[in-house]
């Protein structure tokens, strides 16, 4: 018996399912699909989280000093005249960032492979945002799960669905 359900499809049209199902539901919090493709988005994206449980707190903060350009107050670049060029004006701050550490680079990493690019869109065109789904896996789903061993997501059946009476189900993080 194989281990993972083939769901009617070749090796890559499958894999972009699966990754496309597995990143909407942790983006989203919940997706409608049929039983056999939740199971498999499920083994995924547990697996995920439970990677992200256990790196959620392998970092370090550091401070770095860096270049940010001076604003005026209706938040334009301020610019000066030097050698009869105009040129922005840059003040030195220092900022803190947080470094991984080796394992959670690496858990980053492997998330990677399976999330797609999210982008939100906003009333207007220039308000898309790109989500940056690892850290949102180590700063708000992680720390949702920290005191749970498994069992991070949850299958609801709702019904057969209209067209060809496959069994649909609510998959959504517990």
């Amino acid at each position: 018996m194989a281990g993972y359900r083939k769901l009617g499809r070749t090796t890559s049209q499958r894999k972009a399912m699966l990754r496309n199902q597995v990143t909407s539901l942790l983006c989203n919090g919940k997706i409608v699909t049929t039983e056999a493709r939740a199971k498999e988005v499920k083994k995924i994206a547990e697996g995920l989280i439970a990677m992200a449980v256990k790196e959620k707190d392998n970092f370090e903060t550091v401070t770095v000093k860096a270049k940010v350009a001076r604003k005026d107050k209706d938040g334009k670049r301020v610019k000066e005249v030097v050698d009869g060029k105009k040129v922005t004006v840059y003040d030195v701050v220092d900022k803190e960032i947080k470094k991984d550490m080796p394992s959670r680079l690496h858990a980053r990493k492997q998330m990677m492979k399976v999330f797609y690019n999210v982008k939100t869109t906003g009333a207007k065109k220039k308000d898309t945002k790109v989500v940056d789904m690892p850290a949102k896996m180590f700063d708000e789903i992680a720390p949702k799960y920290v005191n749970r061993n498994g069992g991070y997501t949850r299958i609801i059946k709702i019904g057969p669905r209209k067209g060809d009476a496959a069994m649909e189900v609510l998959l959504e993080l517990v």
